[in-house]
């Protein structure tokens, strides 16, 4: 079969892989219908790590994707060929003391799609799941729903580990795809006003299309002025969505007293600096998200009942054999791209 694997920084090619097979009873064998190019994918193909984490080529990479059932394991109990699937790219132990805590995110021996040292990713033509990561998706959601339910899940879970944003006022300083999920999840729980920042117009005109009560671009606007003049008492939680150190600062200068700072971007930085005098006498909290804990099948409901609607997520198509010129694509922001998938067929 046929897989595409990093083979060096900025370097990509289809090579034959074996074909795969299941070993394990409860495993899965899905063909690849459509796979989403995350940021954190990017970082392996510009730098060749995250971090700790340092590809060893070759290596694929991608982790959000939906695919068919094709094979079932024999102690596989929900699943048959023919259902299509969304992939939870996490294979927690579900034994560790993470795991028995409810912190699945951060297993001790977690085996996560396209994380060096951990799993080969899923641009690939087929690949093997565990049954407990793939979540049958209804039959009136397609393999885009399936793909896009990943980087949803981290908007919903980020807007839970704020504690919920009802009747709330927040900022998102980053409109890409994680960006963009965490908006749509604050909008379906209702939020008061929403404040996005970005530098791409084009993604900027996307979070006007989706409700945003304000957009403004930093490499233009005082994005902290602006704000603070809009709402003089401070904004209740900002999410941090680009992992840049200006929007982490910009964060700090738009909260209010006791307001909460959730930190989604993955930075290139080794190390985030915080303003001490104004965090400490604000008394403001920073929570980091560490991708997702059960909240792939929550988006999956809310986009079956309509209650999110991710019609313009996905701005750009490609197939497999063209994988390279996406990730060139979104790695330098061509074309306003908010979302790129591969499509196997």
């Amino acid at each position: 079969m046929k897989a595409m694997m990093l083979t060096a920084i900025r370097q990509m090619e289809i090579k034959d892989v074996p074909d795969v097979h299941i070993s394990d009873p409860e495993d899965v064998i899905i063909k690849m219908k459509v796979a989403g190019i995350c940021g954190s994918d990017i970082h392996y193909y510009v730098w060749g790590n995250i971090g700790s984490q340092v590809v060893k080529y070759p290596f694929t990479v991608g982790h959000e994707g939906s695919g068919v059932i094709v094979e079932t394991g024999p102690a596989v109990k929900n699943l048959k060929p023919g259902d299509k699937v969304a992939i939870d790219p996490a294979m927690p132990c579900f034994k560790c003391d993470q795991c028995l805590s409810g912190r699945s995110n951060t297993c001790r021996n977690l085996s996560f799609l396209g994380c060096p040292g951990q799993a080969e990713g899923l641009l690939s033509e087929y690949i093997v799941m565990p049954e407990s990561s793939c979540i049958k998706l209804p039959d009136h959601l397609n393999y885009d729903h399936g793909t896009i339910s990943e980087p949803l899940s981290i908007g919903i879970y980020s807007v839970r580990k704020a504690g919920g944003v009802k009747g709330l006022r927040i900022g998102i300083l980053g409109f890409g795809p994680i960006g963009m999920s965490v908006m749509l999840a604050a909008g379906a729980e209702g939020a008061e006003s929403v404040y996005v920042t970005d530098k791409i117009p084009e993604r900027l005109a996307i979070a006007s299309k989706e409700g945003a009560d304000w957009t403004g671009n930093p490499s233009e606007d005082n994005i902290v002025d602006i704000i603070k003049k809009r709402e003089p008492l401070g904004l209740d939680v900002v999410f941090e969505c680009c992992g840049q150190q200006e929007a982490l600062d910009q964060a700090v200068e738009v909260m209010k007293p006791g307001g909460k700072i959730i930190v989604v971007g993955i930075p290139d930085l080794e190390n985030w600096l915080l303003k001490v005098d104004r965090t400490r006498r604000y008394e403001n909290s920073i929570h980091f998200i560490r991708r997702q804990v059960d909240c792939v099948e929550p988006a999956i409901e809310l986009m079956g009942s309509g209650s999110i609607d991710v019609k313009n997520m996905i701005t750009h198509r490609f197939t497999l054999e063209e994988a390279k010129e996406a990730f060139d694509f979104v790695a330098d922001y061509r074309d306003g791209v908010m979302k790129a998938v591969i499509d196997f067929d």
